[in-house]
């Protein structure tokens, strides 16, 4: 098998490897502190599936976002009022420290967490400055399929 070699590191070798090390850790708390953001924006997505929440600052980078199923709620059970509601409280817990609070809400889609969302919320401190409802609505749209002969 052979003899093993043990590596002997000198004196100035440690002191520059802990001093290497102290600047790194330095430099990774100056990352990790986050800025304050005033005002910001707040998408909500409901579907008859599932509910998403997405806060960004003004210009659209994204601070957080939560879904109905990253919280653990699965089949209709994404879909409910209830699910909305601790979806916004989510959201609004990640951005307690960071911001925003003063917020423009636009909410899009048709289901049953709309209000309850925007409620929940409201309810948690934001200062909501406008809501603006974002549903794509088809001017006529696709052709229809067929009328069914039975």
């Amino acid at each position: 098998m052979g003899k093993k070699k043990i590596a002997t590191k000198s004196e100035e070798a440690v002191l520059k490897e802990g001093v290497s090390t102290e600047t790194a850790s330095a430099r990774q708390k100056v990352q990790k502190v986050k800025q304050r953001v005033e005002t910001g924006r707040i998408y909500i997505k409901v579907s008859y599936n599932n509910t998403a929440i997405t806060a960004t600052d003004i210009k659209g980078n994204v601070l957080a976002w939560v879904t109905a199923g990253s919280l653990g709620f699965s089949g209709p059970k994404k879909a409910t009022a209830f699910a909305a509601s601790k979806v916004a409280e989510a959201v609004a817990e990640k951005l307690q420290r960071s911001g925003p609070f003063s917020v423009e809400v636009y909410i899009k889609g048709i289901g049953g967490g709309r209000d309850s969302a925007l409620k929940a919320l409201a309810n948690r401190g934001f200062d909501i400055l406008s809501i603006k409802d974002m549903t794509p609505i088809p001017h006529n749209g696709p052709r229809p399929p067929k009328a069914r002969r039975v």
